[in-house]
């Protein structure tokens, strides 16, 4: 067997991947590791930072006045993030192995295992999609005032105006934020870095959040607020937010996850 063999498995081989028990506190350690490998690989990281911030900025733009469909797009940031944070795992995971910072490895890391990551891309999209169109439904049904600009929507929240729509948008939105977050807490890593099928990272994912649950709130509240920052910065920290959300989740996979028996 080579040693490309040896490092990605064929799903068929692989154990279903056991969960460690961690402690609350363990995001803080998270975000640290993710520090480093910010200040190790700085250019790389700081493309794909660069990359979210100009999404962000392209959707503010694009919909400055239509904002039913901004606070819909912009929380599928939320939604898709893991898929799009791929590369900024690959930049973890090379760093783990002693190998050089580069960003074009990172760009097609997706191809390792190609066809699963598909099928998780598919279902984040799913669920993306569903969130999007009960966001506009929300907005029909319970937003009663003149659909305001991004500044208006922000005194809004703040001035807790129409607590009915606001109240039923929270609920919603965290519904789907909490279905998205419990099929990706680890599944990319565990494709990318087991060849892992999809269903099963799925699933383990699910149960990284069952077994941990108060330690999984607490990093996905610690994602929400970094999120936030970068956003209320009119998106310009997440140049530095998203790479630091990125590497963190690398290093969460790996304090879930059991690493394989040493062959």
């Amino acid at each position: 067997m080579s040693q490309q063999d040896e490092a990605n498995p064929t799903p068929d081989a692989l154990p279903f991947p056991s969960i460690r028990n961690i402690k609350a506190s363990s995001p803080l350690c998270w975000f640290a590791r993710a520090w480093g490998d910010l200040k190790a690989c700085p250019i790389p990281s700081l493309f794909y930072g660069f990359c979210f911030a100009a999404m962000g900025l392209l959707i503010t733009f694009v919909f400055e006045h239509a904002y039913e469909y901004t606070s819909g797009l912009t929380s599928g940031f939320l939604l898709l993030g893991p898929f799009l944070a791929m590369g900024l795992y690959e930049i973890s995971r090379r760093r783990e192995l002693g190998q050089p910072c580069a960003l074009a490895p990172t760009l097609v890391v997706w191809k390792r295992n190609a066809g699963n990551i598909g099928v998780f891309a598919v279902v984040l999209g799913i669920v993306f999609l569903v969130w999007a169109r009960a966001s506009l439904v929300v907005f029909a049904l319970f937003y009663n005032n003149e659909m305001p600009n991004l500044s208006g929507f922000l005194e809004q929240i703040i001035k807790l105006e129409n607590i009915e729509f606001l109240t039923v948008y929270f609920c919603i939105g965290l519904l789907f934020a909490t279905i998205a977050f419990g099929v990706s807490v680890v599944s990319i890593p565990l494709m990318l870095d087991r060849n892992q099928d999809a269903v099963t990272a799925m699933l383990a994912s699910a149960g990284a959040l069952i077994r941990n649950p108060v330690t999984m709130m607490a990093w996905a509240a610690s994602i929400v607020v970094m999120t936030i920052i970068g956003f209320m910065t009119f998106h310009i920290g997440l140049v530095v937010v998203m790479p630091l959300v990125g590497h963190a989740s690398w290093h969460a996979y790996r304090d879930l996850i059991e690493p394989l028996p040493a062959k």
